[in-house]
């Protein structure tokens, strides 16, 4: 059983939402976008990735090319714009399928396990501790190369340079993932978002907005999104 919860905020020192993000355990897939781009062109970016990734995602296309469809889609789009600017979007998406699951993200925006009372970053950096699990339980994905970059992000990297991490595995009970845009990860401590998500006197929904609410506490700099799925 899936429960989850969701929130986002423009945050207290932007006008605009820049954040989107999508939901739906039915379909079993889950995700955030930061756009990038000012103005009105970083809302329409993020917005432009989640409805390509989802659509292709509902025709049964992999995680990986449906945001790499993604990507060349938001490079079609800054080329036809005469302004020049560069549209584009961080993401990073959860598919559960049966007791498996996939995870992939460009960018910024983080994916965290909680599992056995420990939060693990799964989006690594190079520069980032390596606290990656291990077991036959737990997820796959290649040793950390390069750190990336705030600019790496779908539309905006060369359309032969971009690089998608990834992982995979089989969820246990009790596993929690969360997924966040940087708007959250700058103001709340990986010690505070381990305090929040250990607490299964709240519900999915209340963890999300509790984060929340601190990231405005701390500031509230930038948007400020957040997806948490939990299993049981």
């Amino acid at each position: 059983m899936i429960e989850f919860g969701h929130a986002t905020h423009a945050g207290l020192r932007r006008v605009r939402n820049e954040d989107t993000y999508y939901a739906d355990a039915g379909s079993g897939l889950f995700l955030v976008a930061d756009g990038m781009g000012g103005r009105h062109r970083g809302e329409a970016a993020s917005a432009m990735a989640r409805e390509v990734v989802v659509d292709l995602l509902q025709r049964n296309q992999e995680l990986g090319e449906a945001i790499r469809c993604a990507h060349r889609r938001l490079h079609e789009w800054s080329l036809s714009c005469r302004d020049g600017l560069p549209r584009g979007a961080s993401l990073a998406a959860l598919q559960v399928r049966d007791e498996g699951y996939e995870l992939a993200w460009v960018g910024d925006s983080r994916i965290y396990l909680w599992r056995g009372g420990q939060l693990i970053r799964i989006s690594q950096t190079a520069t980032a501790p390596d606290t990656r699990p291990t077991g036959r339980n737990s997820p796959r994905q290649p040793p950390a190369t390069a750190s990336t970059p705030a600019t790496h992000a779908l539309g905006v990297t060369g359309l032969q340079e971009l690089h998608i991490g990834s992982a995979s595995g089989r969820t246990q009970r009790g596993d929690s993932f969360l997924l966040c845009t940087d708007g959250l990860t700058e103001e709340v401590s990986e010690a505070q978002l381990g305090h929040v998500l250990r607490r299964h006197d709240l519900a999915a929904q209340e963890c999300v907005e509790h984060l929340l609410l601190q990231a405005l506490e701390h500031g509230g700099h930038d948007n400020i999104t957040a997806v948490l799925t939990r299993f049981s």
